[in-house]
């Protein structure tokens, strides 16, 4: 019983370090929220109705369009090659950071743009359209932006549920009792995924509900969304605007709360009204033509073509559809400042984790496990606001350890998430072998399951790198404005600087994750490549 309750402890201690100081952070940055005074003044403030209501109309058609794309192109073409080559252009496309896809975009859909200039080319226009008049009150980029962006998270979930082999039997049993594709998804596959889908189209939700630095750069602008504006606000030296700030973040939490609580009720209800198939058989439309993928591929692509050729134009005149001429000037004049403090913060936050996550999964309660995913379904800036006050009331703000732990809090549900399927999987009976050879309980995971688990491994601390580089908030609260990485300095220069300067920037915040799937990559091969067991 002493060994367990060791084994236990060991597993949980780091969790609780990283979990526990969130807790009376989360009163001191709330309790201001108590007084409803600071309601009043909330509901009375002329910015809070349009930027609900823009909040609430990009957050919400984000998702539905996520959720749309993801189901769409599962249900047209899994299992076929379509969807294998999904599957291997993913990790590319979720390696770009939502800051530099968004910055990306916004190259793209800007009057002077490429997809303008494209136009111009065929319309003969000498000079950008005047879009720059037209107002997006309901941030209708943002969504647009999130709804791709998020798509690729939701198959890249969807590819992982779909691995499994029952599915794909009972399709074939599906499809064998005359019903179509389409009928066999609707009858059979969507109702036995979605309940395991639920969190992360959750996580979805709430990101899109607490996102700055993308509504930051692709806007609206006045009044921002509530997110935004709850920034603006907790940022602020008045408290009273700070105590607003707080009560704003609640509201972000109840809004995500009461949609799940009417998505929850509603599918109740369609069921309990459906609950036995009709059994027609109906023939399917034939949607083939959509080449919804290749729309998805051209996007990605094209953002990140878009960030190169602008971060070595020269001169690039509207409306020429490429540079008049290239230099690397830009590289060589460029701020390396923000980079390195990117890359030992990303280093530092997926080593931190790595044997956090690894004794969690192996003697940690799985029961346990829906807790530590709260930070990516719960909206980020009521958590962001308990860590600032923790370490405020610490005395450690804007310091170095302040930065990585805040980053912890995020990166440690992702690893663990990336993770916990692949080591749940693992043959249990390699481990029993071992035992039975005399190896202890810890020798036996040193030297037999986390070797042989070493791709998986590697890719998870791909994965905690990655979610650091990406991490917007925390950085500003935690860094009191002493750290600056690649991810704030692009959103300060997406503002109103030199588009060539913002494209630098911008391409290093995405190829510091690509490094850092390449070498693991590369590690997982060198060390596999004469072991069979590690390949």
């Amino acid at each position: 019983m002493a060994g367990k309750s060791a084994k236990f402890w060991l597993a949980v201690l780091p969790v609780l370090l990283i979990f526990g100081p969130l807790l009376p952070g989360l009163y001191w940055a709330l309790a201001p929220a108590l007084d409803v005074s600071v309601w009043r003044a909330l509901w009375l403030d002329t910015q809070w109705p349009q930027a609900l209501r823009a909040t609430l109309i990009s957050s919400v058609l984000s998702t539905v369009l996520a959720c749309g794309i993801a189901a769409l192109l599962a249900t047209l073409h899994y299992p076929g090659p379509v969807w294998a080559a999904l599957q291997r252009r993913l990790p590319l496309l979720l390696s770009v950071p939502h800051a530099a896809f968004a910055i990306g975009l916004f190259f793209l859909i800007a009057p002077s743009g490429w997809l303008a200039r494209a136009v111009a080319y065929f319309l003969q226009w000498t000079s950008p359209p005047d879009w720059a008049t037209v107002q997006d009150p309901y941030g209708l980029s943002l969504a647009l932006a999130l709804a791709l962006k998020e798509s690729w998270f939701l198959l890249w979930v969807l590819a992982a549920v779909l691995g499994e082999q029952a599915v794909l039997r009972q399709m074939v049993m599906g499809r064998s009792l005359g019903y179509s594709r389409v009928q066999t998804w609707m009858l059979i596959v969507w109702p036995q995924l979605l309940p395991r889908l639920l969190w992360p189209v959750l996580a979805v939700f709430a990101y899109g509900l607490s996102v700055v630095d993308m509504a930051v750069i692709l806007g609206p602008g006045t009044p921002p969304t509530l997110a935004v504006l709850v920034w603006h606000w907790l940022t602020d030296l008045d408290p009273v605007l700070q105590a607003r700030g707080s009560a704003a973040s609640l509201v972000l939490l109840f809004i995500l709360l009461g949609c799940a609580a009417t998505v929850r009720g509603v599918s109740r209800l369609w069921l309990r009204r459906h609950r036995y198939p009709k059994g027609q058989r109906r023939p399917s439309a034939n949607l083939h033509w959509f080449k919804l993928h290749t729309v998805l591929f051209l996007t990605g692509y094209a953002v990140v073509a878009v960030l190169l050729l602008w971060s070595v134009a020269q001169t690039w005149f509207f409306p020429a559809l490429l540079p008049d001429s290239v230099s690397w000037q830009t590289w060589q004049q460029a701020d390396w400042a923000p980079f390195w403090t990117t890359l030992w913060l990303g280093l530092a936050a997926s080593v931190l984790c790595l044997p956090a996550v690894l004794l969690w999964l192996e003697w940690g309660p799985r029961r346990l496990n829906a807790l530590l995913y709260l930070p990516l379904i719960v909206p980020a800036l009521p958590l962001v606001a308990g860590q600032y006050a923790a370490l405020l009331h610490l005395h450690i703000d804007g310091t170095a350890l302040a930065l990585v732990w805040s980053h912890l809090l995020w990166v440690l549900p992702y690893m663990v998430l990336t993770l916990v399927g692949t080591y749940r999987a693992f043959d249990a009976r390699l481990m029993t072998t071992a035992r039975a050879l005399g190896q202890t309980p810890w020798r036996a995971c040193l030297t037999v399951k986390w070797p042989l688990l070493v791709r998986p491994i590697l890719a998870t601390m791909a994965v905690g790198f990655a979610v650091s580089v990406a991490q917007y908030l925390p950085t500003l609260f935690a860094g009191g404005g002493r750290f600056v990485t690649v991810t704030t300095e692009a959103v300060a220069l997406s503002a109103g600087g030199n588009r060539r300067v913002l494209a630098v920037q911008a391409v290093l915040q995405i190829a510091l994750p690509m490094a850092a799937f390449g070498l693991a990559a590369l590690a997982a091969y060198g060390l596999g490549r004469h072991r069979k067991g590690l390949r």
